[in-house]
Parts: structure tokens; C-alpha cells; sequence
């Protein structure tokens, strides 16, 4: 079978299903000779990963993920064995879409990269990334390698809303999209024009609304794989050619996901490995972290469907480890300890919108020069992100505030649509680290609470350590806590705990956040000597 360089995944704003029944489904076999074999367990990746397009070139496997406002985005994931994987690089270097993605004058919370499309082409070795912006236009964007240089190739005027690309066996580019309706557009030689589209599906009312296309070609039939929010997957499939006619299939419904209290695995891509082997990684919806990638084997009915291999009913909470060959190193761990240390951020980190680059820089640690006047932090520039480690984890943070000036404000938070934080406090020249909650956003992702002091303390000397420890299982809202040190050793709790919201509306989990913003005048520093992330 020859998948014509594996796809991605999607999701859109529609209603969170129980993640409760089952969908048919081969059924695995349990017992003693079953656990004997070398496991893995899902979720493969218990950080926020969603809108899966997931492929293989050669003996690596490469996935990609939306970012919504977070930058740089579409961020290139790596394995050599489908269950470890590293973050490689982005393929979005900056969200150059407008100003508001600078937070300049307007904001762009729950816009920006949301299902997009990762594709290789052999016949020239190169990565594609596709994906629509704002519902106004789609961009397209190249790489000989997926840590970069990523460089735009065009712009095109279609916006192909949860796109999918198939680079098909005699090289041409095709993009399967949309939402219900579901079209197929023909791409020029050089992938820079649009040479026709054409609706090819219209999903049953019974249905509801399927989108998150992947689209394929195996065993010369071609599939466009749809998911239907936040429930389900389904699959079409062409006998004759990439423009149907197409026929549909289900292929799972409510089916219990293996994460407690989340959602369904859905929105996915398949993928095949050297030996032939065909799994499904999906995501599933475990707020107030995210959406976590899960993984599954498939096998394919005699007239070509594919079939999720499932245990005791359910999406398998461990399944057998995929043949695959000895990969040639360890995956860069995506958690640990960062000194800043090169001249580039490394590629797990992404910044809340655009940063401003002139007041920020690495070597000896990470300099954060004030970029922003407000006392809004959904508006502070160069607040920079890392994900949350889930079922529980720990980000410890060495700030030294030296350079603080009166009116800054400096520190770590857990950062949503409601958020808080840990932190500095420098005014009349004497500086208290304080505990702060209510930063809230309505639905429309405006400002309605800019925070409330819970709890202070004073510190003195240059230095401190911040800690937030973060509970991102799903289900009943879980806490998020504060401490700090003065020597790095004694942690002393700040302030009552803090309740993570799991409203997927925002979309994107809760995320670490690093900031340091003026309320009076810029011209004020903070250097973090040390990021570390931490799971029991």
C-alpha cells in the first residue's frame, strides 16, 4: 500500500461529546500472552498536539499540530517509532497575517493556525505545509528540511478550511477541504496556483458536519478522512480518481477514549510503517490541557475500509509497539531543563502572538526586556509559552529581577482565557513577589478581568524562583498552585489555589507562561537563568 506521504487532522469549534458508547471495531486480543508484549501507552503525547496530519518519510515519522495565536506556529513533530516524538522545528516561522497577530492595535486569541496540512514531495525532497488563515486566504509554505529555513511559496485566494494535501503518485498536488461540503482542489506543477476545484461530497444530515480532511491515495483508491466534531471519524473513498464520486463510512462514533474523563478520539491522519503496519493517531479533548495526541493500530476490511483496532471496546489505553527499526538516536525530551543557552530559542517554546525580537534575547540565559505598557497581560507582548506536561507537572523558574524598574511587572503564569500567575511586583522601589488570579476573557476573547492581588510577600536581594504546578487531568476542574524561593531549595506556598478552567472553547490547554511587562514606562529586564518542567 502506498500512502502518497501520510496526512494530518482537524477540529473546529463544536460542541465536546461525552466520550461515552463504542464504535465498531476489530477487537484486539487480551490476556497473558497479550500483556507480554512490549507496550505502549496512551496518550503518546501528554501535552497539547491538535489537529493531527501525521506522515512518514523514509524511517521518520512527522507530524504536525495547530497553534491558533501562538508563534512561531505549526510546529513539526518527530519519531522514529510513532509513540516518542520530539518537537523539530515550525512551519509557520512567524504569523505574519496582520497586525493584530503583533497585538498591535487588535488581537488575534483563537485565530491564526488552526487544521492545517503537512505533505512530502519526493520527487523534489520537499516538506509542504498548507493551511488557511482568518477564512481568507490559504498560504503555502516550503522546506528541504523540517527544522527549516521555512519560507512562504505562495498565497492563494481559495481558503481551503481544514485542509488536507495529497502529493499523488504521479506528483500532482490536490487539497481536499471544507466544512459539510465538502471540495477538491487541483494545485499547479509548482504547488503555486490553484488549477480547479470542485465539490465532490455533501454529507447526510443524518451525519451533521464533517471537516478536518485527510486526504489520500492507497491501493490507487483515493480517501479523504473526516472527522465530525468532537465525535466521530468517518472516511470517503474514490474509485475513480481524486474527484469522486465518493462513498462514506463510518469509522468510529462515541467511542470511550483512553484518558479518564476526556473525550473521543477523532481528527486524526493514518499513517503506514516500513512493515506495513497502519495506525490512526488521533487527538483527545482533556481540558484543562488540551488535546492530547492518542494512537492506534488500523487493518482494512477485504474491499478497502479501514477498521480501529480497539480493547475491551474502547480506543486501547496500551497497545503492542509498532515494528519498526531501532531508531537511530533518543528523541530531545520535551520536557526538562532549559538554561537558554545558543542563540536561538528552542523549538518547544512559542510566544503569545508576535514577538517584538528587539527586546528579547538568549546566551546566558533568556533576557526579557519590557515590550509592552498595560496593565492587561492578554495584551503584554513577549510573554513566551511552553506546554503543560500532563497527567501533573512543575515549572520551576531562577529569575533574576536586578534590572526591574518601578511600575514592572515580571513572572510566571498559567496562562488561558483565565489565567494567574506568580510574580514580581517592583513599585516605589521595593520589590514583593505576589500571587495573582482573575485575568479573564469573554467569549469573543476580550479582556474582562486584568487580575487580582491574592497573596504577597517581600523578597529582597536580585534573584528568585517561581514555581506553578499545574493539574491538567480532565473532568472536575483541577487546581493550579504557587510557590517561590529565595535560595532555590525552601518553596513557600503563595496564596490559595488556583481553578483551571476546561471550557474548550479557547481551544488551545493551559500553558506555562513566562512575562514581564511595564504599567509605567519601558526600560526595565528580567534574565531567567533556568526553565525546568517536572513530573512526579
Amino acid at each position: 500500500m502506498d500512502l502518497s506521504w501520510s496526512h494530518h487532522v482537524l477540529s473546529r469549534r463544536r460542541t465536546l461529546a461525552a466520550a461515552t458508547g463504542l464504535a465498531a471495531g476489530a477487537l484486539l486480543p487480551t490476556g497473558p500472552a497479550f500483556a507480554a508484549a512490549a507496550q505502549y501507552t496512551n496518550p503518546v503525547i501528554w501535552q497539547d498536539f491538535a489537529d493531527i496530519d501525521v506522515m512518514r518519510v523514509g524511517d521518520t515519522y512527522y507530524a504536525s499540530a495547530s497553534t491558533m495565536h501562538y508563534s512561531p506556529g505549526a510546529p513539526v513533530l518527530r519519531s522514529y517509532d510513532l509513540v516518542n516524538w520530539e518537537i523539530a522545528g515550525h512551519a509557520v516561522p512567524a504569523l505574519d497575517f496582520g497586525a493584530k497577530y503583533d497585538l498591535n492595535g487588535a488581537r488575534g486569541y483563537v485565530r491564526g493556525i488552526w487544521a492545517s496540512s503537512l505533505a512530502y514531495r519526493p520527487s523534489n525532497r520537499t516538506f509542504y505545509w498548507l493551511g488557511q488563515i482568518d477564512f481568507a486566504r490559504t498560504y503555502l509554505y516550503t522546506a528541504t528540511a523540517v527544522e527549516g529555513p521555512w519560507s512562504r511559496l505562495t498565497t492563494i485566494s481559495t481558503p481551503y478550511y481544514d485542509a488536507g494535501l495529497l502529493v499523488d503518485t504521479d506528483d500532482t498536488l490536490y487539497v481536499a477541504y471544507g466544512n459539510t461540503t465538502i471540495s477538491v482542489a487541483q494545485l499547479s506543477r509548482d504547488g503555486r496556483t490553484q488549477v480547479r476545484t470542485q465539490e465532490v461530497f455533501r454529507t447526510p444530515s443524518s451525519v451533521g458536519t464533517l471537516e478536518g480532511a485527510r486526504f489520500y491515495k492507497i491501493n490507487g483508491q483515493y480517501y479523504i478522512f473526516l472527522t465530525r466534531p468532537a465525535n466521530g471519524q468517518y472516511i470517503l473513498k474514490s474509485s475513480n480518481g481524486p474527484f469522486g464520486p465518493y462513498t462514506m463510512r463510518q469509522v468510529l462514533l462515541d467511542l470511550r477514549g483512553p484518558i479518564p474523563g476526556g473525550g473521543v478520539p477523532h481528527q486524526g491522519g493514518l499513517v503506514r510503517t516500513q512493515s506495513g503496519a497502519w495506525y490512526y493517531m488521533a487527538f483527545v479533548d482533556a481540558y484543562p490541557g488540551g488535546r492530547m495526541p492518542a494512537l492506534a493500530p488500523v487493518t482494512w476490511t477485504a474491499d478497502g475500509w479501514p477498521v480501529v483496532q480497539l480493547v475491551d471496546g474502547a480506543w486501547g489505553t496500551t497497545y503492542p509497539l509498532p515494528a519498526v527499526p531501532t531508531p537511530p538516536r533518543q528523541v530531545t525530551p520535551m520536557t526538562g531543563v532549559d538554561t537558554f543557552d545558543g542563540t536561538s530559542l528552542k523549538p518547544r517554546w512559542e510566544w503569545n502572538h508576535n514577538p517584538d525580537n528587539t527586546r528579547w534575547s538568549v546566551g546566558n540565559g533568556l533576557t526579557l526586556r519590557t515590550a509592552t505598557v498595560t496593565h492587561d497581560l492578554y495584551w503584554a507582548r513577549n510573554t513566551l509559552t511552553h506546554r503543560i506536561q500532563g497527567p501533573t507537572s512543575t515549572a520551576t523558574v531562577q529569575l533574576d529581577h536586578s534590572a526591574m524598574r518601578d511600575g514592572d511587572r515580571a513572572g510566571l503564569a498559567l496562562l488561558r482565557d483565565s489565567s494567574a500567575w506568580i510574580g514580581l511586583k517592583r513599585d516605589g522601589g521595593a520589590t514583593r513577589v505576589v500571587t495573582v488570579t482573575g485575568l479573564t476573557m469573554d467569549g469573543n476573547w476580550n479582556t474582562t478581568g486584568t487580575g487580582t492581588e491574592v497573596a504577597s510577600a517581600p523578597v529582597s536581594g536580585g534573584r528568585v524562583w517561581l514555581r506553578a504546578n499545574a493539574d491538567i487531568r480532565p473532568g472536575a476542574p483541577h487546581p493550579g498552585t504557587f510557590s517561590y524561593s529565595t535560595d532555590g531549595i525552601t518553596f513557600t506556598r503563595l496564596g490559595p489555589a488556583f481553578s483551571m478552567g476546561n471550557d474548550w472553547r479557547f481551544f488551545m490547554g493551559y500553558r506555562f507562561a513566562l512575562f514581564n511587562h511595564a504599567t509605567q514606562a519601558l526600560g526595565g529586564a528580567v534574565r531567567v537563568m533556568r526553565f525546568e518542567v517536572s513530573t512526579p
